[in-house]
């Protein structure tokens, strides 16, 4: 007897596809995955539901080739899930469910976590801050909180204090960190006291594994989930609480379809079971600081005091305009001091790489990657010319290829042109770098293991180092380029920089009074660094709340991104001018009288072009965020599909990029 099954494939189209199948040859239930025809492809459908009866209507309703799970991995829970995201981020239910369900072909053993467990202190005594701070959350007064601590105040301890009393109630805990290395870090540190309950969830683990740790937690043998940002996903049946560490990051934000940002879906699913939501950082983001001007929404608490006995490290700030040499006299000789103390050093540069441009100055010719409009990298340790945006790369060139000049200058300089200088300068030092140049996985947790237990002594990388990491014996942090993050044409640029040289100064000083940090910039009156510097984070914050409400962006505002992308320069122009022209026609249509809801654009994107696509945008904005909301949801479905043009929507974008 042939049944029919409703499948959800990941293409954005938004309709469920109709399947056959023969329950005795091919069991198929609602709750897995399995392998269907589509066009002339085969995918991964999702099915959402068995039917005895033939649905209505004269079409081709083709057999389902074969299941892939023999018993179901998502439930209703899931698929309610993926049909909030399909309404909030207008994608596909398909794609939704892509996202939040691991995509194995089969089960695997699971490997052990891979490290020793690291034991916890018996009979750690909270602070008074801790305790109060406790206290408030368990009393579970608002649905929300957040810790808005000093570097090294404790949150984490709060964070698994919070925890353990959520799993004696029976229920279950979802703890987000913004990266790999966190998850490993983390993982380690509470193996000893959540023993077998924990379950891993990140991009290091097969997708066989992931499908394993997505089991145990679906049948609810985890108790707590440790992941970066897809494991807000976990699939916990009696899901409790969810924290996310390092709330301010932005690496929360998918940049795919769906476009979810991590936090958005932990608020909603908290809001749905009646979980209690946690976050945490030393630097929020402008939207839960803003948000938390309201208890109600959000309830911020604040831990004002290091708990190890250290003091927030002393700041000083070192001008290297005009300088040439990339580590200063100043930075230099408070490293030797350091070093003579058997003490350690991290230094932060947010740029991989060697040199990150080519110059003839002959000619004037400028070297930029053939797909893409950015130029290239040189990375010396590949021997190579490499584009960060698409891949692309080429062999280093000792002249011009428009005028074959000799006088030709490779510029700029990345953490692999520091490590070199370190490593000149500091010839008896032990050096690592950390960045995704030379990390994968499990290899980032070797290189900070490393570090804490000191057989590295100076440590340097991009914001791997910046994020969350412990060290007792660290005493000197040095920033190398402050200002890199600020000439970007991006209205969070400065929110960027602020919050990066104080999660980077954050690593010194935890344990003692001796902690340094040394800022070069160029910029040292730029009031990013300026308050920084001085450990102003509210006076910042009023004065960039202050910046965004003049130029009527968020928080003020909710701000959505169309990408239009293709290879075809003229019909993207085309397609993007159209679909300009209809959101501002009915934009006037809908805006009420005062109400601020515009259109900006179209115009190219600061990257016109990335992996042989011509990109140009719209920016639609608008006081009201569900009227926003509303508008983009209307006019996208009028829009009609252009060939070879795709569209991307971003709503509440982190990069205008």
């Amino acid at each position: 007897m042939t049944r029919f099954a409703t499948v959800f494939v990941p293409v954005p189209l938004k309709t469920a596809f109709t399947y056959s199948f023969d329950p005795d040859k091919c069991p198929v239930q609602p709750g897995i995955r399995v392998r269907v025809p589509l066009g002339n492809r085969s995918v991964t459908g999702f099915v959402t539901g068995v039917s005895d009866s033939r649905p209505q209507g004269e079409f081709e309703i083709r057999e389902i080739e074969k299941p892939v799970d023999k018993q179901p991995i998502f439930g209703e829970g899931e698929t309610e899930l993926a049909l909030w995201m399909e309404k909030f981020y207008l994608c596909s239910r398909g794609e939704a469910l892509d996202t939040m369900i691991p995509n194995a072909r089969r089960d695997s053993s699971l490997p052990p976590l891979g490290f020793d467990p690291e034991p916890m202190k018996e009979g750690m005594v909270l602070s008074d801050e801790q305790q109060s701070a406790l206290d408030a959350i368990l009393s579970r007064k608002h649905g929300a909180y957040y810790l808005y601590g000093v570097t090294g105040s404790g949150k984490t301890e709060v964070f698994l204090r919070v925890a353990e009393q959520v799993i004696a109630q029976g229920r279950q805990v979802i703890y987000l960190v913004p990266e790999i290395t966190l998850t490993h870090q983390l993982a380690r540190a509470v193996a000893s006291r959540f023993g077998d309950k924990v379950a891993i969830l990140h991009s290091a683990l097969t997708q066989a594994q992931r499908i394993k740790q997505w089991r145990r937690i679906r049948n609810g043998e985890a108790a707590l989930v440790i992941g970066a940002r897809s494991a807000v996903f976990a699939p916990c049946p009696d899901l409790g609480l969810v924290i996310i560490d390092e709330e301010h990051e932005n690496s929360y934000k998918s940049g795919n379809t769906p476009r979810y940002h991590a936090r958005q879906v932990a608020w909603h699913r908290c809001q749905e079971t009646g979980a209690l939501l946690l976050m945490g950082s030393a630097t929020p983001s402008l939207e839960c600081y803003k948000l938390a001007e309201d208890p109600d929404r959000l309830c911020m608490i604040r831990l004002t005091k290091r708990v190890a006995g250290g003091k927030l490290p002393e700041i000083k700030v070192v001008s290297i305009l005009g300088q040439k040499p990339i580590l200063s006299p100043v930075l230099v000789h408070a490293m030797n001091t350091v070093l003579d103390q058997k003490r350690q050093v991290i230094l932060f540069l947010n740029r991989r790489g060697y040199n990150h441009s080519f110059r003839c100055n002959s000619c004037g010719f400028e070297l930029t990657c053939p797909h893409c409009s950015v130029a290239l990298t040189w990375h010396r340790r590949e021997q190579a010319l490499i584009c960060h945006y698409c891949g692309y790369r080429t062999a280093p060139l000792s002249a011009c290829p428009n005028c074959n000049s000799l006088d030709v200058t490779y510029a700029g300089f990345g953490t692999e042109k520091v490590e070199d200088e370190v490593r000149r300068a500091f010839p008896k030092a032990a050096v690592a770098r950390l960045d995704t140049d030379v990390t994968k996985g499990r290899e980032a947790g070797k290189i900070i293991d490393d570090f804490r237990e000191g057989r590295t002594d100076i440590l340097l990388g991009t914001q791997m180092v910046a994020k969350g990491l412990n060290f007792p014996n660290l005493a000197l942090v040095g920033i190398v380029q402050a200002d890199s993050t600020l000439s970007l044409p991006d209205f969070r640029s400065a929110e960027r920089t602020f919050s990066l040289i104080v999660q980077v100064s954050g690593r010194s000083g935890r344990y003692d009074d001796q902690g340094r940090v040394l800022i070069q910039t160029t910029r040292p009156n730029e009031p990013a660094i300026a308050y920084a510097v001085a450990g102003k984070v509210d006076e910042f914050y009023a004065l960039e709340l202050e910046n965004r409400r003049q130029t009527a962006f968020p928080p003020y505002t909710r701000l959505v991104q169309l990408v239009f992308r293709g290879k075809n320069e003229q019909k993207v122009k085309a397609a993007c001018e159209e679909a300009g022209e209809l959101f501002k026609a009915s934009a006037r249509a809908y805006r009420r009288s005062g109400e601020l809801l515009e259109v900006l654009g179209p115009e190219e994107c600061p990257v016109y072009r990335i992996a042989q696509n011509y990109r140009r945008q719209l920016l639609i904005r608008g006081e009201n965020p569900s009227r926003v909301h509303n508008l983009v949801s209307k006019v996208a479905e009028k829009l009609k599909p252009v060939s070879g043009v795709y569209i991307e929507i971003d709503f509440d974008p982190l990069s205008l990029m």
